[in-house]
């Protein structure tokens, strides 16, 4: 009776187990082989070089029925960082910061070469003129440095520093532009007398012309007043205003810049705006001091940016 009993219990459970066995056999199999084709489709689509491990080249018939163990590794790549959030400055702010930098640099060694020469110039011995050559460079380089340091102590918290920086800059400032007026302006009349006394074909004519009359004269008037004196008189004073008008059109032409900034004025404005010859020339002697005096500005707002493009 106890055989029968038996008999009867291990066929009840046993069929059931083998049902269970071979259901988790096919479930393995199903699953190793949707993580596979994950794994390939995923690799195909991102284009990522990896190696795979050996369970994925084994075919999943030949594994073994009871492996039924947790997921396979799934090979990954590495997300590509944001620039942006990376820190990466973009190209176009880094370079333009540089060359705002470089433009800068440029403009303040002309501006202490300009003040220096020219304070140099002010003095009435070689001790004189060193010093003055000092304190020109000296004055230049705090203009340079003292914009990026003010807003510094500015940004910093230390107001009344800032300020008096500030007020420093201002002094060396004007100090700076005082001698580039100075250089720009004693140049630029030593090249326009140069140029106005040139001897011209128009000139040498002129010139020429009155020689012969007044030697006419002195002849004619030699033996006393009369008649043809008075007109070889004038006859001398006509070649002289000739003389004249061709040393003044020389004279107009020594700034050639000028008047063509004042022609091409006059014809923008259609004849609206007619300036002088003095305005152009105060103008053109405010730019050429005032420009290379702005060095420290430039290099504050080269510093800045780069700052910016940096965060």
């Amino acid at each position: 009776m106890a055989d029968d009993t038996i008999a009867s219990i291990i066929p009840l459970h046993h069929a059931p187990l083998k049902k269970r066995e071979k259901k988790a056999a096919r479930s393995g199999t199903t699953r190793r082989r949707k993580k596979k084709a994950t794994v390939v489709a995923a690799e195909e689509a991102e284009g990522a070089e990896s190696f795979l491990p050996s369970e994925f080249l084994i075919p999943p018939e030949f594994l073994p029925a009871n492996d039924v163990a947790g997921e396979l590794p799934v090979p990954s790549t590495p997300a590509p960082a944001d620039p942006v959030q990376a820190g990466a400055a973009p190209p176009r702010r880094h370079l333009a910061a540089v060359l705002l930098s470089i433009a800068a640099l440029a403009l303040a060694a002309v501006g202490i070469t300009i003040n220096g020469w020219f304070a140099r110039s002010l003095g009435s011995s070689d001790i004189a003129g060193w010093l003055f050559l000092a304190v020109g460079v000296a004055a230049d380089l705090v203009a340079l440095v003292m914009p990026s340091c003010a807003a510094g102590l500015w940004h910093s918290g230390q107001r009344a520093t800032a300020l008096v920086g500030w007020a420093v800059w201002v002094m060396t400032f004007v100090f700076a532009v005082t001698a580039g007026i100075g250089f720009a302006s004693t140049n630029i009349s030593d090249v326009t007398i140069a140029r106005a006394s040139r001897m011209t074909p128009a000139v040498a004519s002129a010139q020429g012309a009155l020689n012969d009359a007044m030697a006419a004269r002195d002849r004619e008037c030699k033996s006393g007043v009369g008649k043809f004196c008075r007109e070889r008189e004038a006859a001398v004073v006509e070649r002289r205003q000739v003389l004249d008008s061709a040393m003044a059109s020389v004279g107009q032409s020594a700034d050639a810049q000028s008047d063509a900034a004042i022609k091409l004025v006059t014809w923008i404005s259609g004849g609206m705006l007619r300036p002088k010859l003095e305005d152009f020339a105060m103008l053109r002697l405010i730019l050429l001091a005032l420009l290379p005096q702005i060095g420290g500005i430039l290099l504050l707002v080269a510093r800045h940016s780069a700052t910016n493009s940096a965060a």
